[in-house]
Order: C-alpha cells, then structure tokens, then sequence
C-alpha cells in the first residue's frame, strides 16, 4: 500500500508538489487543501476545507488515514498550522511558528545574518516614516524598501532615485497598504548582480541544496514594471558558475541552518535563499520558509528520485536520497491575470493548452467555469506553462510555441523568461 499525502495552498506551486509526490512510486493519493480544479486534471483530489481551521484540518488528516502533510504557503506556515499538526501527532513537513519568522520577519532574518556573519546587504530597521526619510535622503539612491512582514512578495520596492524610496516609504507607513507587515520597515542598500534562488531540503542543521533557478520578478518584458510574486522561471541558471553556488551552499545555507539550531529555533522543511551574486560573492536578498512560486514549478520537474521517500526519511528522522537531472533546461511563464499585481481583473476563459510528456501546465488561480470542465480565471497569476528541453534557448522557443498560438484575452505574460542566461 502507497502513503496518502496531504498538501496545503492552492497554486501552482503546490500543483507542482502535488503532482511530484503523485508520481512517486510510493504514493496512492495525494489531496491538495483548498486546491483548485486544473489540479483534479491530473488525478489529484481537492477539499475546500478552510486553511486556517487547524482543528478541521487535524480531523481531516485522521479520518482520511493522512500518513503526511506537505504546507506549501507562508501564511499557514507563520499562523502556527505545523505546531498545531505535530500537537495533534500528525506530521508535517515545513518550519513551526517561531522558525518560520525566518520568511514572517524581515528585521528577524537581518538580526539573525548579522550575528552569524551571513553575507546580506548593510540596512536599518524603522518603526516610523520622519526616521525613514531622513536615512533615505542622506543616504541617497538606489536604496531598497521592504516592508518587515508578509506581502505576497509586493513589498519591496528597488528604489533607483530618492522620490520613488520616499512615496514607497509613505506607501506602507501612511497609506498602510500593507497592514500589519508595514508595522517596521528594513531599509537596505542595492546590491549589484544577477539574483538566484537556491532552495534546499532541512532538518536542523542537516540540508539537502537543489539545483538552482532564477525567478522573473517584474511585471513586464525587460524587467519593467512592479513587483510581482513571479512571471516566470528556469534552471539550471547557466551563468551563475558552481564555484558561486558552492560558495553560498558553505557561506550562507549552511551557517543559517546550524544559526536556526543555535538560536533555539531549529528549522525543518525548505528553506529558500534568495541570493544575488555580486562582485564581492554571493550575498542574501532574503530567506523563505517554504518552496518559492514560480521556482518550484521548474525545480521539482528535475527530481529523479522519489519526494514521497525523501521528505518521509526527513520526518522519521533518516538520511534522504535526493537525485537530479544535470540535462537540458527547464523553463515556465506564468499566464497573468489584466491588472495584476495592482488592479487584477477577473473572468478570463482559460484556453486549453496542448501539452507533451516534456511540458506541463500547473494551475493556480483557477475557477470552475459555466461549461462542463472550463476554467476561469480568479484570481492574479493564472497558471504556469513548463517544458523541458536540450537547453534554455531550445526550452524558450519551445514554451513560447505554446503560450503565443493560445486565445489569452484577458491575460498577459512576459516574453522573455530565461534572456538573461542567453546574453
């Protein structure tokens, strides 16, 4: 008999999670919570049981024979679900509470980096706008706001002149448009450089690194436009060389991890870097406390090995196996909703999109539509379109081959996911 898995969100990243462990040979069923109908296209069930109902959520693992939980979101993360499972003797893979402040905190995070000497950009910590402004201007420009908590991944403002710093200073300050996460602001310097993302398996001060990816943050082609929580990814990232990777792998990922276990908040599930390398090595833009979306949409199609037995071992306290494919590119492009990130307009038919065994489509925000078997669009990023192919330029001709032949009324993408590798 094969493991049941229960995975918690409802994007494309856990579409992607969900569809991994699925084709695990140790795996029978995998439930995603809430999910979304283009899941249920491969075989995955879904349950609109409310996230946030931790006491539902404990019921639902016992009376289905659950035998794991996979969280993929950071709210559920920060709001304490993987506390609440291991108090009911139900295990979950990803941080508690107090460790997932890694991703909740960006003042946290900053603390922690400056203690242990983890390479990051220098900033300061502001609970009020007169301070703030005051540092920007004398500091100049370029010059990064973050918002401290939680934002989707829409606060942090690249400010490349002192106005634009200051309007995003009054953004979350006065206008609050980031609630409760704007309560501080980190103000860091620029950073010069190519970023990557470099995720890795943990369990205390053991880890397992992935092959790295590189994540598309602006809205539009050539990298114009505002923040988004991603419009597109590949890996491997051809022109970040492994003697970089190595480096952050010994500078970065493996001191956080053993800081976490000395701090008292020892960290287990992916932990996410968020790294630029710069003139001066590879330095920190930010940590996550969970698989990053839309990097796991290109990351976990180059697994070879079994999820289900990898995060198992972790749980019950064994040595995983984690293999990966060192061949050919993988490459994705989101499929956004008119408006996103600021103004999102719902409601566009989505179109079906053919598909081989070396491209898939990972849904995220997805509704049933009035035809049998339709989907709508409901919400910012729509879904993801993944192919695998020889190398990027071959995986970038593929994947726009699909996307530009499609009816995408009322949706938008980039152009030129994975440009960056081919200059």
């Amino acid at each position: 008999m094969g493991q049941k898995v229960l995975v918690i969100g409802s994007g494309a990243r856990e579409h992607t999670i969900a569809y991994t462990l699925l084709k695990a040979p140790t795996v029978d069923e995998v439930t995603v919570i809430p999910g979304n109908p283009g899941m249920e296209r491969d075989g995955i069930k879904t349950s609109q049981l409310s996230v946030s109902n931790h006491a539902a959520l404990c019921d639902y693992v016992k009376d289905n024979a659950i035998d794991w939980v996979f969280v993929g979101p950071e709210v559920p993360l920060m709001e304490g679900i993987v506390d609440d499972f291991a108090a009911a003797g139900i295990k979950a893979f990803g941080p508690n509470r107090a460790a997932a402040q890694i991703e909740g905190s960006k003042d946290f995070a900053k603390q922690i980096m400056e203690r242990y000497g983890i390479p990051t950009a220098a900033y300061r910590t502001f609970d009020e706008l007169a301070p703030a402004e005051r540092y920007v201007r004398e500091h100049g420009a370029p010059i990064v706001i973050k918002a401290d908590g939680l934002a989707a991944g829409k606060g942090v403002t690249v400010a490349m002149d002192v106005d634009t710093a200051v309007k995003a200073l009054e953004d979350i300050f006065v206008d609050h448009r980031f609630g409760a996460a704007g309560a501080k602001v980190v103000v860091e310097d620029f950073l010069e450089g190519q970023e990557f993302s470099l995720m890795s398996f943990v369990n205390g001060e053991d880890f397992w690194p992935m092959p790295i990816s590189q994540d598309h943050k602006r809205a539009y082609d050539n990298d114009e436009g505002p923040n988004t929580g991603g419009m597109g990814a590949y890996s491997p990232v051809p022109q970040i060389g492994q003697d970089v990777v190595d480096t952050a792998i010994e500078t970065i990922v493996r001191p956080m991890c053993k800081a976490m276990v000395d701090e008292g908040v020892p960290f287990t599930g992916i932990l996410y870097a968020g790294l630029i390398a710069t003139a001066d090595g590879p330095k920190v833009i930010e940590f996550n406390a969970r698989f990053g979306d839309p990097e796991t949409e290109v990351v976990l199609p180059r697994l070879t090995s079994d999820l289900n037995a990898g995060i198992t071992a972790i749980l019950d306290g064994k040595t995983p196996e984690f293999t990966w494919t060192d061949k050919g590119a993988t490459l994705g492009v989101v499929l956004a909703s008119d408006g996103y990130p600021v103004n999102v307009v719902k409601g566009a038919h989505v179109p079906d999109i053919p598909v081989d065994e070396d491209s898939h489509v990972f849904y995220a925000g997805v509704a049933a539509g009035e035809e049998p078997g339709s989907l709508v669009a409901n919400s910012g990023r729509v879904l993801f379109v993944q192919v695998h192919a020889d190398d990027i330029k071959s995986a970038q001709d593929k994947v726009y081959g699909i996307i530009d032949k499609l009816d995408t009324t009322g949706m938008f993408y980039r152009h030129d996911i994975g440009a960056k590798a081919l200059r």
